[in-house]
């Protein structure tokens, strides 16, 4: 009578231990460079693809070319450059600091200009200055009003279409970005990309 009591005390015990074992999350650690879609939304992935695509395209217009010869010409450096603000005009939540984020690095990896910061980290560097002056010794402090003054200033905004029909979805993003001449306030370039499309098709419902 107790052999068969003992065989389901440890059938129970075994489906226990799988029951936790399933339950605990699989982790792959995943390619930094591989493209991965879980919800269909917008990843780094189109960030990264839309930057480097705008990127080269504005350095490759002959307007831009041509002032940025002219530039080094009078100036005997290449122009500095400023990422702005992209506006996020889409229905959807996107962290616009991605987008900044991989503009900055397509422009310092281009060569061709120099990149100025901005915002946070601009703010956080002229406090470190003026604590320079009070603490920091006469030889090793940094002077004020030294910083390269940016003559270039990249925006742009960010927007989505929705299509959806029975169980599928379309998404289309568009990404303009334009650069400004701060001193005259001329624009060089204007471009937009359109490459990213996504179509979702969700599992249909069981009745």
């Amino acid at each position: 009578m107790k052999k068969p009591l003992s065989v389901s005390v440890v059938l129970v015990l075994a489906i226990v231990l799988l029951s936790a074992c399933s339950s605990a999350p699989r982790v792959t650690r995943v390619d930094t460079d591989a493209r991965i879609d879980l919800s269909g939304r917008w990843n780094d992935t189109d960030a990264r693809i839309v930057s480097n695509s705008l990127i080269f395209d504005c350095l490759n217009s002959p307007s831009v070319a041509q002032f940025i010869q002219q530039f080094y010409a009078q100036n005997g450096r290449r122009p500095a450059a400023l990422v702005g603000r992209f506006r996020n005009d889409s229905s959807e939540h996107i962290d616009t600091a991605i987008i900044s984020r991989a503009m900055e690095m397509a422009i310092v990896n281009s060569g061709m200009l120099y990149f100025v910061a901005g915002g946070d980290t601009r703010e956080e560097i002229r406090n470190e200055r003026h604590d320079q002056l009070l603490f920091a010794s006469d030889e090793t402090a940094a002077a004020l009003a030294n910083e390269t003054g940016a003559i270039l200033l990249l925006t742009g905004s960010i927007n989505s279409i929705v299509d959806r029909a029975g169980n599928r979805t379309l998404r289309s993003y568009f990404v303009s970005a334009e650069l400004t001449n701060i001193e005259t306030n001329m624009r060089l370039w204007m471009g937009e990309n359109s490459e990213i499309r996504k179509e979702i098709v969700q599992p249909r419902r069981r009745i």
